[in-house]
């Protein structure tokens, strides 16, 4: 906390010149693509670590199996993404970027059917299937949108910053999943779906900071420096 806070006195001083300009936070359009890109890759972060682990445990897969059960999410965003790129920008990324975490965050709720007795068509695949159609609308048009919510002589550190926010969400939602993973049984098909309503809800609030921060197509939020 105190290295936190030196640091970000440094970059106060540094001002322009800082590595991570605080200037960045006068734009409330980056504020919620930032707030959207922790709490989306945070939920994203946890699913990446729990599906697995849940799928060895209480559905008997061997590593393999666990492994290649979450193929889906890679392959449908690599075909799904060109498509929501496009739509990106004809309608503008605000709408994609408020809709993608939705769908994501209905992913995670089919999520809840995932146990011992289920099989991997009729509950992991729609899940993962509906999560991937849900980041593929949200992550074409991240960047894109980041880049312009800030003015030109700040793309670098923006799209540097949104990056190691990404990092960050999905590494503090990996290490608060620990009592999940100290589970078993019954237990850990419960502690599970708990995680999996709270990735719901972080999808949720990814939404609604997409609503209620980033402007809307053809307007603009300038940053502090811009006013």
């Amino acid at each position: 906390m105190i290295f936190s806070l030196l640091f970000l006195s440094a970059e106060r001083r540094l001002g322009d010149n800082a590595m991570m300009p605080l200037s960045l936070f006068g734009s409330p359009s980056f504020v919620g693509l930032t707030l959207l890109t922790l709490l989306l890759y945070g939920a994203l972060g946890g699913l990446f670590v729990l599906v697995p682990y849940v799928l060895i445990q209480a559905g008997r897969y061997t590593a393999t199996q666990a492994g290649a059960a979450l193929l889906p999410l890679p392959l449908i965003i690599a075909v799904a993404s060109p498509a929501a790129g496009a739509l990106a920008a004809r309608l503008g990324p605000r709408w994609l970027l408020i809709t993608g975490p939705v769908i994501v965050a209905a992913g995670f709720l089919l999520a809840l059917r995932i146990g011992l007795a289920t099989s991997y068509w009729l509950a992991v695949f729609p899940a993962m299937a509906v999560i991937a159609l849900g980041m593929a609308g949200a992550v074409a048009p991240l960047t894109t949108a980041v880049l312009l919510s800030v003015d030109g002589g700040h793309t670098g550190a923006a799209s540097g910053l949104n990056s190691a926010v990404a990092r960050t969400g999905g590494l503090v939602a990996t290490a608060l999943i620990g009592p999940v993973m100290a589970s078993s049984g019954s237990a850990l098909l419960s502690a599970f779906d708990i995680a999996a309503a709270i990735g719901t809800a972080l999808c949720w609030a990814a939404a609604v900071c997409a609503a209620t921060l980033i402007a809307p197509a053809g307007k603009t939020q300038p940053s502090v420096e811009q006013r």
